[in-house]
């Protein structure tokens, strides 16, 4: 596959208009749509949108590709334009960008056209090649340059692969160190979609080294998966390590070398520096035993905090977590559905077969809830060994009465735990190694998180425990309201962001007890009618006040009407992104509201999702779907009255 097989002439402009950064997208997305490559023009929009969020894909020296892999696309494809007074898209470098390529990569399916992207990608680093690019005079001009390119590009990988292989099936010895001998440095790129920065720093880091007169050797971890595998040979003989990645990476073979982490970004924009770091001898030692209970992985270089890193964890153990929570509580919750001829009586839930099949199933998954978060919190933290203490801890802390607080720090010592017993025996004699995973961190990390679960954290937790049970059942109505109002807005600041999770935690927390049954919570309630609220308040606003908001943004209405209905708080970034100042503060406030309302109604939900789906288990359903009401029609009457008019052309 050929570049020119992705980017379609009707995919071209080179006379593009673009005012600002959402006009540039505005306008290569339509470029992107008419080579017939989406299925979704607002979806792949606001994945597009979602990658900008993340960080500017303004590379600098004047470029920008913007991307997306989403299930929005199609097939794969390019679009491609030139605004020639430039754009100010928060690149790297600060200055604006001219030459745009946008890329649309499918979910899933083949990847083999990652490979073509990668190529682009490298090609965009050479200045002559953008040159001629921004001279190029016509459509079939511009694609004439990127063939000649992209052929002299392959001739140089081919002759690439072939001297790798001729080197693996010849291994010459390495010849012994000279004086005159060049520096040897390596290093990591990869970004979260794996698809342009990945091999945008990898280019920049070797065309620097070249002109440094420094031998370099980069490993890509794109979405095809890994290119130009660092070998031991290489990591032993090299100088340092340069990890310039925005997701995690394999580290461990790199203990005992000096590791330089940075972000993908610092690889395109100042590959010199790093290099430079790596020669001068000024980077720390890497030591993979404690990297993760140190921070030491890519956040101690990258900037990112303890308090990001505790963040990280956490995050892993909730994602591997609400596939329990949420499939387990719908299936609760359909078991009331279908068994509403004994709602009232003890029986309710269990008393038809069906909805006991339900109850005893869903019952099920959701009591793995709390075991799983604490597991793959350890797991993010001491690695494999450490996800059977962690699963352990979480089973005692439901046992022992400590509940959702105490499998938070189940999972969190049972990593460091781990951490700790591979610092311990890092110097076992070669010969036990093999005893280390099987024997050594299993028996001691069951017995170590045995004891600290049962005599250090469930006593004081199950106290707290009760205590908060007990706080939040003598909340008076005006204190109830209070928390909901904070819950529902909480939901609607950042629209699936770490305040959302926060939120969302929080009401999947409250579905279960102390000692692990699942119950119905006002909390949930307010948590899930607040995320409701911003894409329906859209919606309604899009109908409402049809002059603030362009053509194209109205034809997302029915999309978010259904996000909405569907507990999709996702679905209001698009618009978020675009009008911060506006959106999020009119969803905040009607979500807010909403919140409260519910609490107010006494309204609870034993469901962790499922939106419109699961009102029918809501207690209180009809004072529910009042406050989802109300709470949309204030967020979109707010939104209407403070937005600017929008060009309606």
């Amino acid at each position: 596959m050929r570049i020119a097989d992705l980017l379609k002439l009707d995919s071209i402009d080179l006379q593009a208009q673009a005012v600002n950064k959402e006009a540039a997208i505005d306008h290569l997305v339509d470029l992107m749509a008419k080579g017939g490559h989406l299925r979704d023009v607002s979806a792949y929009k606001a994945g597009v949108l979602a990658r900008e969020a993340e960080g500017s894909t303004g590379i600098g020296e004047g470029i920008a590709i913007p991307h997306a892999k989403t299930d929005a696309v199609q097939n794969p494809g390019l679009a491609s334009m030139i605004v020639r007074s430039g754009v100010d898209y928060e690149s790297l470098d600060e200055e604006p960008a001219y030459l745009f390529f946008m890329i649309a990569a499918p979910a899933d399916g083949a990847d083999i056209h990652l490979e073509v992207l990668s190529r682009l990608s490298r090609m965009l680093m050479d200045d002559d090649f953008r040159d001629r690019l921004m001279q190029a005079a016509s459509p079939q001009e511009y694609l004439a340059v990127i063939n000649e390119a992209e052929a002299a590009q392959l001739a140089e990988e081919e002759a690439e692969a072939a001297e790798e292989a001729a080197a693996q099936a010849a291994p010459v010895p390495a010849a012994p160190e000279t004086e005159t001998e060049k520096p040897y440095v390596i290093g990591v790129t990869a970004c979260p979609t794996g698809i342009a920065h990945t091999y945008m720093a990898a280019e920049a880091l070797e065309n620097k080294a070249q002109e440094m007169g420094v031998e370099i050797k980069i490993e890509t971890n794109g979405s095809g998966g890994a290119k130009h595998v660092l070998t031991a040979a290489d990591i032993q003989r090299a100088a340092g390590v340069i990890v310039a990645a925005d997701k995690d990476v394999a580290t461990d073979r790199f203990d005992g070398k000096p590791v330089l982490f940075v972000k993908v970004a610092a690889g395109i924009k100042e590959p010199e520096h790093l290099i430079q770091q790596v020669l001068d001898g000024s980077v720390p030692i890497f030591h993979s035993t404690h990297a993760a209970a140190a921070g030491n992985e890519p956040a101690t270089a990258s900037g990112e905090s303890a308090g990001r890193q505790i963040y990280k964890h956490l995050m892993n153990g909730v994602s591997h977590m609400l596939p329990f929570v949420i499939g387990g509580g719908i299936l609760i919750a359909l078991a009331f559905l279908f068994d509403m001829g004994n709602a009232g009586s003890g029986n309710f839930g269990s008393g038809t077969p069906l909805a006991a099949f339900l109850k005893t199933v869903g019952g099920l998954s959701f009591s793995m809830m709390m075991p799983i978060l604490a597991g793959y919190i350890a797991v993010s933290i001491g690695e494999r060994p450490a996800l059977m203490p962690g699963i352990v801890g979480g089973f005692l802390a439901t046992q022992g009465g400590s509940g959702f607080f105490g499998a938070l720090f189940a999972g969190f010592i049972a990593g460091y735990v781990v951490v700790l017993l591979k610092k311990v025996f890092a110097h076992l004699p070669q010969s036990l190694e093999g005893t280390k995973p099987v024997l050594i961190y299993p028996v001691l990390g069951l017995i170590l998180i045995g004891v600290i679960m049962t005599c250090v954290i469930n006593p004081p937790m199950s106290i707290f425990n009760q205590w908060l049970s007990n706080a939040l059942n003598s909340m008076s109505t005006s204190s109830r309201i209070i928390l909901g109002f904070i819950l529902g807005g909480m939901m609607s600041i950042d629209f699936g962001g770490p305040i959302n999770k926060a939120a969302y935690v929080f009401g999947t927390a409250s579905l279960m007890s102390a000692s692990g049954a699942a119950v119905s919570s006002g909390i949930m309630a307010s948590v899930m009618v607040g995320g409701m609220v911003p894409p329906l308040a859209i919606s309604l606003a899009m109908l409402l006040f049809k002059g603030k908001f362009t053509p194209k943004e109205r034809q997302s209405t029915i999309t978010n009407f259904i996000m909405g209905l569907s507990f999709i708080t996702e679905g209001a970034i698009p618009f978020a992104a675009s009008d911060p100042l506006h959106v999020i503060p009119s969803c905040a406030i009607g979500a807010a509201v909403a919140g409260a309302l519910s609490m107010l109604f006494g309204c609870t939900l034993p469901a962790p999702h499922g939106g419109i789906f699961v009102f029918g288990v809501v207690h209180n359903w009809p004072m529910y779907l009042a406050a989802l009401v109300i709470g949309t029609v204030v967020a979109a009457v707010l939104l209407g009255l403070i937005r600017k008019a929008q060009p309606q052309e």
